[in-house]
């Protein structure tokens, strides 16, 4: 009947219907097919780098530090300036947030690219980072404009597998253009597929604004402050020493800008983050859960990759491939208990992950000086689970104890404290991992340079140390090497597990069912509309 009710009306208006049809229904998916594209190459960033960081001592002649900062850079201005370009977008024009984003993100790649020295590739990744950050804040306001009704839950769960699609791909995409070109080519293949996105995106999205939307400039500046400031001390302790005057100078300008943000956001009618909601237990155990969970799942993955190719000799692919259980489980548990997740109360899934994503970080330190990459596989795979099972309902979970109108700020807020969990668990771990390093190194006796020797083992340059020494001393620096990087993975496993563990139980303790209200919140696409 169907069909012939479709060929009556193609042969009256003389057309073929159902060709139409089909190119009406392709073209409607293209704005979901433009932000798709900038969502996945803003999120394979954080972590393309990964394999690629051994390959960036050598070319670049890089220290740990530099190392740090290429991915932390990058992280660290997608946290800090994710909320106040969220309100730009909504005054501004969000088509128009995404599209300079995409712009600027695209300029910012091509400067990684070409980079020779380490400072330039940092200054770089903070500009890329700054791009991200309006294109990711813009994001699902652009796809709820331009979808409603089932059409919008089509493409809010197409979304969402691109966001889990591009943590999977992150690893094997860095070592195949690492391995196979340069890695350079990380960072240059984001070219074209930023010039398709935006051409698609000022053809095919709609542009859509609030121009009573406030930006609260005081409190985005004293935010960046203070996140960089800590930032900053973590990764010059590390480097310099707790007392030392830059570490000093860092955790004093980080301590005065969270000072003013407070005494800013109190004040403000319209602040870029309402502090009232922390006065609710719940919420503010999960904006913990969102920088425990980052931090600790995904914080050491760097430092395992520069074990990886640096002591154990895989190349880029293959140390990839190592990482890629984690992916591959929490995108499959994401996918194949997403909706059933939803339908509960977060409290069991987020709580039961980040016990699972703690019990991984321990099983990881089976780790030992005479490990292969598989003593990985465990916890990584137990590490995947928790995520799979504790990320798609963190945003739900908190959008249940906040009021309706809050909702898009809870929402911001989520992905905001995820990314500068990101920022800090990198920064906090790579400091204990070097720590660890260099008191391994420090306590042989033989070692008449531990420091250098210390700094060159945890940035990657193994090999080169390995080929520098004699002969008769090669076997006794080498097993001096493998045991402190066993040491340093030890420490960061122990201590990324023992924190999602107790933030865990925390979750399990203090989080309970919402009002039926607010859960309605949970099942509506997020705007700040």
């Amino acid at each position: 009947m169907r069909g012939w009710v479709r060929g009556r009306l193609g042969s009256i208006v003389g057309v073929s219907l159902p060709s139409e049809l089909k190119e009406l229904s392709m073209r409607k998916w293209l704005p979901l097919v433009a932000v798709c594209l900038g969502t996945f190459m803003l999120l394979v960033d954080v972590t393309i780098v990964n394999v690629a960081l051994p390959a960036m001592t050598i070319a670049l002649d890089a220290s740990f530090t530099s190392l740090q900062w290429v991915i932390d850079g990058y992280a660290l201005s997608l946290a800090a300036l994710l909320l106040v370009a969220g309100a730009c977008a909504d005054r501004y024009g969000r088509r128009g947030a995404y599209v300079v984003g995409l712009v600027l993100f695209a300029l910012a790649s091509l400067a990684c690219g070409l980079a020779p020295n380490p400072e330039l590739l940092v200054v770089a990744r903070l500009v890329q980072g700054v791009g991200a950050a309006a294109m990711f804040a813009a994001t699902t306001a652009l796809l709820a404009g331009s979808y409603s009704g089932r059409d919008r839950g089509t493409a809010f769960g197409i979304w969402g597998a691109v966001n889990g699609a591009a943590a999977a791909c992150g690893p094997i995409l860095g070592g195949l253009l690492t391995q196979g070109l340069s890695w350079r080519w990380i960072f240059l293949v984001n070219l074209p597929i930023a010039v398709v996105a935006v051409a698609l995106t000022l053809r095919v999205v709609p542009e859509s604004k609030n121009p009573a939307a406030r930006v609260d400039v005081p409190g985005a500046v004293s935010f960046t402050a203070f996140a960089a400031g800590a930032v900053y001390a973590l990764i010059a302790g590390g480097e310099d020493g707790w007392t030392a005057g830059q570490t000093l100078a860092g955790s004093g300008v980080a301590l005065v800008a969270l000072a003013v943000f407070l005494a800013v956001e109190v004040r403000r009618a319209h602040p870029l983050l309402d502090l009232g909601l922390f006065r609710k237990p719940a919420f503010a155990v999960l904006m913990l859960t969102a920088v425990v969970m980052q931090a600790s799942a995904f914080g050491s993955l760097a430092y395992v990759s520069i074990w990886l190719q640096s002591l154990l000799g895989l190349g880029p692919v293959r140390a990839g491939l190592v990482v890629l259980p984690l992916s591959i489980a929490a995108f499959v548990v994401s996918a194949v208990l997403g909706r059933v997740l939803h339908a509960r109360s977060p409290r069991l899934p987020v709580g039961i992950g980040m016990l699972l994503i703690g019990l991984g970080d321990l099983l990881v330190l089976n780790v030992g000086p005479d490990s292969g990459w598989a003593a990985l596989l465990p916890g990584l795979t137990v590490l995947g689970l928790g995520v799979g099972a504790g990320t798609p309902v963190l945003v739900s979970a908190a959008l249940a104890h906040v009021p309706g109108p809050r909702a898009g700020m809870a929402g911001g807020a989520v992905n905001t404290f995820r990314q500068l969990g990101m920022a800090l668990g990198i920064a906090a771990l790579g400091t204990l991992f070097t720590h660890r390093i260099a008191d391994v190194v420090s306590a042989d006796s033989a070692v008449t340079d531990p420091a250098t020797l210390a700094d060159g083992l945890a940035s990657g340059g193994a090999q080169a140390i390995f080929a520098a020494v004699p002969d008769q001393a090669r076997g006794a620096v080498e097993s001096l090497a493998h045991s402190a990087f066993a040491e340093g993975l030890d420490r960061i496993s122990l201590v990324g597990g023992i924190a999602a563990l107790v933030v865990g139980v925390l979750v399990l303790v203090v989080l309970r069912p919402a009002h039926p209200a607010q859960q309605e919140v949970t099942r509506q696409p997020l705007t700040r509309a």
